[in-house]
């Protein structure tokens, strides 16, 4: 890894590191291309150990396989000190329980005697690699499957290798020689990384789903769910508890109901301000409030935003103190409540003014020594170490160094009318040094649908316009982020709207002249896979090509892989019930389609079965219509795998200039 130096002012003023928009265009194939864009971010997760001095990273290696490397700052050398094959764990990220210990998370896809499920497993080690430990509670004796070995709800001070955990108890069974253990449910154990050996701090309890930390080893909120006493499956209605400074004693503090997003749903504690924060509809939008933990209760607005939903908050320090909540019109921004983190983001803004998106990703415990990462929509992204007492900045790593030579295109926020009248935000990427002018053109619609794209670089979206091809990613109705009016009932129960502000997009590229209207394409991922697909049901005529990647294509089927979890019920409402689950299924319309498909999907994938994509093949196949389907065995719905990314994205380009001739 290259660590270049920048001495930084009072104001931090600085040259500026370079930009990938400046740097010259490289023409590259197919292959080249496919290669460069397709290939996984060099860092998947990083944190800094709690003295400042060493930087835990965890990288891609070849095919689904990761690696923690520890960066030590005094010396630039990176040494790896664990790796995760992908066969079937990958690691997820490594945090510093102490200067001295690792905590990693793991994660895998296994089939249990019936349908894929996901698990997760801890494991601590030194910073050096050494004295690995697995940290998973499971035992051969339990009466179902443990999915999840637990979650760090508070990292502590890192004076020790202690940590605070979340951990999920299963019940074993009574043998012929041991008594079996009746704890089942949610608890919370001080766990030490060092032994494995836990003190319980709350037990067991199988009506229990949350509980929250203060930052200073304080178990502070609890969420209780009573449905899950009875049936063991969720109603979605939710009862959250606190305790004062010191007390032990639960008192209410909210109640919540997920199917009507009602109530009050705390998110966070702040143990020094003895507050907690929590997120509440006001006039039709989530917003931030403060709520006060001394007995009164007293609630007061902390942040709310007129246009659009506040969509997270901002914590810092092994604390996890909340310095200020985040909201996204085009690109996330954050209001802050803290002066100095407000004053230190504004002078990292100006010293890196060319990668505008810049976020704090890990402090060290004095919080003078900081993780950051910066990006742009034409830079992937670069990690940098900052000493805040020696007004330095080191850039510690690339996202994308590939992508050094190549000319990455701007991403523009516009806004087209649905036919209705509607203004639908989305976001434009034309091909560089290209007029733009009858375009071969994709409608890249974005997944979840509870989600939303925003500005920044997007791998996806620049390979296409890197071929040549004008992207437009639309934040169609049923999008999160913009108030629940925006969201509608959500893209399924809502996909007539949804789905008409998606093919509107194609609509509007036509008429601007941007896009040829014969080579015109839709691609999409997960939900917008489904869209890509369902918008050939609803206007047959407007796309000339589809790629649909780990699609869902039958609302049913999708209703149907939600069985057996504790919120079967609430998963299975959202999608919704009735005659639009096949009026919504694309499986059952394939006799409309009259554009070439193209459909990719892992068969590990649990987010949404390959048996979906096999039966949109069947039925395309019946229908006498051009279709391929290509299954990568062992893959997840991430696809993560540098080789079958860009396998994925070769064969996609191929797909669409041999469909569009362009």
């Amino acid at each position: 890894m290259l660590r270049s130096s920048l001495l930084l002012g009072t104001v931090l003023a600085c040259a500026p590191t370079a930009s990938f928009a400046q740097t010259t265009a490289q023409t590259l194939s197919r292959e080249q291309a496919a290669s460069a864009f397709g290939a996984r971010e060099r860092v998947l997760d990083a944190s800094i150990s709690p003295d400042g001095t060493r930087i835990a990273l965890v990288s891609p290696g070849p095919e689904q396989s990761t690696v923690v490397q520890v960066l030590d700052l005094a010396t630039n050398v990176a040494t790896p000190v664990n790796f995760a094959d992908g066969k079937p764990m990958t690691l997820g990220g490594c945090g510093w329980a102490s200067d001295k210990r690792l905590l990693c998370t793991l994660y895998g896809v296994a089939n249990y005697n019936g349908p894929l499920l996901g698990y997760q497993r801890l494991i601590a080690l030194d910073a050096d690699g050494k004295n690995v430990r697995s940290l998973s509670a499971t035992e051969r004796n339990q009466q179902y499957i443990q999915q999840s070995d637990g979650y760090v709800i508070d990292w502590r001070d890192g004076t020790s290798s202690k940590v605070l955990l979340a951990r999920n108890y299963v019940p074993t069974k009574t043998r012929l020689n041991s008594i079996g253990s009746l704890a089942q449910g949610l608890g919370v154990d001080l766990l030490d990384t060092n032994t494995g050996k836990v003190e319980h701090v709350e037990s067991a309890d199988s009506t229990v789903s949350t509980y929250l930390s203060d930052g200073t080893g304080a178990v502070r909120i609890m969420g209780n769910d009573p449905s899950l006493k009875l049936n063991f499956e969720s109603k979605g209605k939710r009862a959250f508890f606190y305790r004062r400074p010191g007390s032990k004693q639960w008192e209410p503090f909210s109640t919540y109901d997920s199917s009507t997003d009602e109530g009050l749903y705390p998110i966070a504690v702040d143990g020094k301000a003895n507050v907690a924060y929590a997120l509440k509809k006001l006039d039709g939008r989530e917003a931030l409030y403060r709520v006060a933990l001394d007995g009164s209760m007293k609630t007061e607005v902390a942040f709310a935003h007129p246009k659009v939903d506040v969509s997270g908050i901002v914590r810092v320090g092994r604390q996890g103190r909340i310095v200020g909540a985040q909201y996204t019109l085009d690109r996330t921004e954050t209001h802050f409540f803290d002066a100095e983190y407000a004053d230190l983001a504004a002078k990292l803004a100006r010293a890196l003014p060319r990668t505008p998106l810049i976020r704090i990703v890990d402090s060290s415990a004095d919080e003078r020594k900081h993780l950051v990462f910066a990006a742009s929509d034409t830079d992937p992204g670069r990690f940098f170490f900052f000493d805040q007492d020696k007004r330095q900045l080191f850039q510690i790593a690339d996202e994308r160094p590939q992508l050094a030579d190549v000319a990455i295109s701007e991403q523009k926020s516009i806004v087209y009318p649905a036919a209705d009248g509607t203004q639908v935000p989305g976001y434009l990427t034309l091909p560089v040094g290209v007029p733009a002018k009858n375009l071969p053109a994709i409608v890249l619609p974005h997944g979840g649908p509870a989600a939303r794209d925003e500005w920044g670089f997007d791998w996806l979206a620049q390979f296409f316009v890197n071929r040549g091809y004008a992207v437009l990613q639309p934040n169609y109705r049923g999008s999160s982020g913009y108030g629940e009016g925006w969201f509608q009932e959500n893209g399924f129960r809502s996909w007539k709207v949804a789905i008409g502000d998606v093919n509107d997009a194609g609509r509007w590229l036509v008429k601007q002249g941007i896009a040829d209207p014969a080579r015109l394409a839709i691609v999409g991922w997960s939900y917008g896979g489904y869209a890509a697909l369902q918008s050939n049901v609803l206007a047959p005529d407007l796309f000339k090509a589809v790629v649909a990647i780990a699609p869902v294509t039958d609302l049913e089927m999708l209703r149907s892989e939600q069985t057996g979890f504790v919120n079967t019920r609430l998963l299975q409402d959202y999608i919704g019930e009735g005659p639009q689950l096949q009026e919504g299924s694309p499986t059952r319309f394939a006799a409309a389609f009259k554009a070439p498909v193209l459909l990719f999907h892992g068969d590990k994938d649990i987010n949404v079965r390959v048996d979906e994509a096999r039966a949109m093949e069947r039925a395309l196949k019946r229908a006498g219509k051009p279709v391929e389907l290509v299954v990568y065995p062992d893959v997840a719905h991430q696809l993560a795998d540098s080789a079958v990314r860009i396998d994925m994205l070769s064969r996609a380009d191929a797909f669409l200039e041999r469909t569009l001739k362009k």
